[in-house]
């Protein structure tokens, strides 16, 4: 029986990626009928949204999306299109694998690193409730919190403060921190480590980290440890084959994460899976870089990488093992890889997008 998915083709070198990775996916043999979804900027231009109600619609359907890059519009409703569609769907949980590939260049390559980065995706600073300084409002919310019987004030004017509040529940924390463990086991992984700064923070962080430990209590067969941000910085760049899965608020989760890629070799190596009630978007982490559009030349590894953990979802595990190894092996080789795989990125044998597609699925 064929699965359902939808493609979000995005925009800039979105499309040429869509078409890179949807091939590689088809040549596992993986019976898959696609639906097309246009969305970004080139859509806006012709429908005033970026993102058109055909393609909610389609992902609801399908429960099931592989998206290219978009790019946010300036000047619009949406603050980030990829913001927009995780609340939308009620995507919760964004898991960032960091695995080193041999061949891909890296300070870091002979340490193997294969961390997964589990990062909350709809609580913190990034719930969007923001106060801009000098607007009405934000003088209220600022007198309010200073007319509390509390030694916490705001000693700053509202007319120069702009005030963000972090939300953070215990729900919030239950399912992210459990959606780590879960994932874990299910992938025979070792260890869970909560990531925080419970220690300034202590009624939203400090509830983070209390909630993590309760849940950890439910998992005796995966260690648990807990980390402070600033030093799982430290860690991840001294030591990061400690390491195995890191489980983290909404705002640390976005930065550890590229702090992860950056250890494996950078954002072009990086796939990304985002899973909630609503169903699963799988993307790569990097943008849409609209002035290589139409060149042929970005990598496609981490969108083919995001179909790998998209086939995952689906059941398919051979079928993904298959194409990792077909990509593991492609770079290995470092024949038919783009410049950015190569020693030197103006290497005159580096090949193209679809190029370097068409040998990952020879390999397959």
């Amino acid at each position: 029986m064929a699965h359902e998915v939808t493609l979000i083709t995005g925009d800039g070198v979105g499309p040429e990626l869509a078409e890179a990775a949807r091939k590689c996916v088809d040549a596992t043999g993986v019976s898959i009928t696609w639906d097309v979804q246009e969305a970004g900027i080139d859509v806006m231009e012709r429908t005033g949204t970026p993102i058109p109600d055909s393609v909610m619609a389609s992902v609801r359907r399908t429960g099931c999306a592989l998206k290219a890059p978009i790019t946010t519009p300036v000047g619009t409703g949406f603050r980030s299109i990829n913001v927009y569609l995780r609340q939308e769907l009620g995507l919760f949980a964004c898991i960032r694998p960091c695995k080193h590939y041999p061949g891909v260049r890296t300070f870091f390559g002979e340490l193997g690193v294969d961390i997964v980065i589990v990062r909350e995706n709809t609580e913190d600073l990034y719930a969007g409730v923001e106060f801009e300084a000098g607007r009405a409002e934000t003088h209220q919310l600022i007198e309010f919190i200073n007319g509390l019987p509390s030694d916490r004030k705001i000693k700053t004017s509202a007319d120069v403060t702009g005030v963000s509040i972090k939300p953070i529940s215990v729900p919030g924390s239950e399912r992210i921190v459990r959606c780590a463990f879960d994932y874990a086991r299910q992938n025979g992984r070792k260890k869970v480590t909560a990531v925080h700064k419970a220690n300034i923070m202590k009624y939203t962080d400090g509830l983070y980290l209390a909630t993590a430990k309760k849940v950890a209590e439910e998992f005796p067969d995966i260690e648990f440890e807990e980390r402070i941000v600033d030093n799982m910085c430290m860690q991840l760049t001294q030591k990061p084959e400690l390491y195995d899965v890191l489980v983290l608020p909404n705002l640390y989760g976005d930065i550890v994460s590229d702090l992860g890629a950056g250890l494996v070799g950078g954002l072009g190596v990086a796939p990304g899976a985002n899973l909630g009630p609503g169903g699963a978007v799988f993307e790569a982490t990097h943008g849409s870089a609209p002035k290589y559009k139409g060149q042929n030349k970005v990598n496609p590894t981490a969108l083919i990488l995001s179909g790998m953990l998209m086939l995952r979802h689906l059941g398919e595990m051979e079928a993904a093992d298959r194409l990792e190894q077909a990509v593991a092996a492609v770079i290995a080789e470092g024949k038919d890889v783009t410049y950015d795989l190569k020693p030197h990125r103006d290497d005159p044998t580096a090949v193209g997008t679809q190029e370097m597609a068409e040998a990952i699925c020879a390999k397959i």
